[in-house]
């Protein structure tokens, strides 16, 4: 076994990754100390162990390939846990309320996004990459935060969770357009790419409706069986969404949902839970190990702007979207503070990025994007945890 460890700096995979994951919960535990949200604190773990900060100290540095994988499971498990509370069923019979409130969303966040872009001077190119990563929340982020805070079972979860699910499907488009983009080629050129991503997650979504009555007697009947099968599941059907170019988000969102209608939903839930938990953490450390923190002091003025534009114009949009579920001002302004945080999605498009032969789009677009979401997790996340103090300050607490 040793002989074929992963190498990170100094240390061996297995180590790397017990240091991030305890280096994370030490700064979360010290930051929940004085109220600071553990998502963005598990990121900043994962910067000072990485080699943006401990490698510039000389320290052995873990290096964000050695937990790549693990990262992308975090990603999956999170959004299989917001599949399982989410109903396709109550996404179809919401279907007008919810393309309103995902027309409201998209009309508003991605021109921002994309003025920004023109304004920090990145060109047409550079400006359509900016609007991809002010547009999208994060799933991931979101998701945590909503169970963390138990908003889960509240009313302004569903139109929160209906918003991410339709951003996801947009993105799995614009991720297509952005990749043939960046490479020289055309929109047209994405379009076959567009056509299988899309279908393949209409399938799984038509599997999880038709097939959820029968996953149950597969899934086990022990714990083990349970766990182990499931996690199977989430895994591999993730796996072939990425292989054909979707995203392994709402895939695992979408297995989410055929798990959650079944007999077996609080049990796998319970189960589950402490698997997700350390992988989300991993995931949000990999992010902290992603950031070059020269790079991104280096864009820290288009960072401020856009974190001082873009919030509030995410708060307005998402509010909107509440109130078009009939929710009170109070729960459809909780509705635009949970959709304020950006993370993963931003990140894949600043990787996209990197491989353009524009120097400027190549260099500035990923330091932004790091940084933007690591302002933007911070601050969202905050903004969730104070929501009820944000709702006396604009006269709708008693809404």
């Amino acid at each position: 076994m040793a002989a074929g460890s992963a190498v990170a700096g100094d240390l061996n995979g297995l180590l790397a990754l017990g240091v991030v994951v305890a280096v994370a919960a030490a700064v979360a535990a010290a930051g929940r100390r004085v109220g600071i949200p553990s998502v963005p604190l598990y990121v900043l773990g994962g910067v000072l162990a990485g080699p943006s900060v401990a490698g510039a100290l000389g320290l052995p540095a873990i290096e964000p390939g050695t937990l790549t994988t693990l990262a992308e499971v975090g990603v999956v498990l999170l959004l299989f846990f917001l599949g399982l509370e989410f109903s396709l069923d109550r996404l179809i019979a919401a279907r007008k309320r919810l393309s309103g409130a995902a027309a409201v969303d998209l009309l508003i966040n991605f021109p921002v996004g994309v003025a920004l872009g023109f304004l920090f001077g990145l060109g047409a190119l550079g400006a359509f990459l900016v609007g991809g990563i002010v547009y999208i929340s994060s799933s991931a982020v979101i998701t945590k935060s909503l169970v963390d805070l138990g908003w889960i079972a509240d009313p302004e979860a569903e139109p929160v969770l209906g918003t991410l699910v339709a951003e996801d499907l947009v993105v799995a488009v614009y991720l297509a357009l952005a990749g043939a983009l960046v490479a020289g080629g055309s929109p047209v050129d994405a379009l076959p790419r567009i056509a299988v991503a899309l279908a393949f997650l209409g399938a799984i979504a038509l599997a999880a409706q038709l097939l959820a009555p029968r996953l149950a007697p597969y899934l086990g009947t022990s714990d083990e069986d349970l766990v182990v099968r499931t996690v199977a599941v989430a895994l591999v059907v993730s796996g072939l969404a990425l292989s054909v170019g979707a995203s392994e988000a709402v895939a695992g969102f979408f297995v989410g949902v055929g798990v959650g209608a079944t007999p077996l939903h609080d049990r796998v839930a319970d189960r589950i839970a402490p698997l997700r938990d350390v992988f989300a953490v991993v995931f949000f450390a990999w992010v902290g190990l992603n950031t070059d923190v020269v790079a991104v002091a280096g864009v820290a003025v288009p960072v401020l702007v856009a974190a001082l534009v873009s919030g509030p114009a995410k708060v307005v949009s998402g509010a909107v979207g509440g109130r078009l579920y009939d929710l009170s001002p109070r729960r459809s302004l909780r509705t635009g503070l949970a959709l304020v945080p950006r993370g993963e999605f931003s990140l894949i498009i600043a990787a996209l990025a990197t491989a353009s032969p524009n120097p400027t789009v190549a260099t500035v677009v990923p330091a932004f994007a790091v940084g933007y979401v690591l302002v933007m997790a911070f601050v969202g996340t905050v903004a969730m945890s104070q929501a009820d103090r944000i709702e006396r300050f604009v006269g709708v607490a008693d809404s």
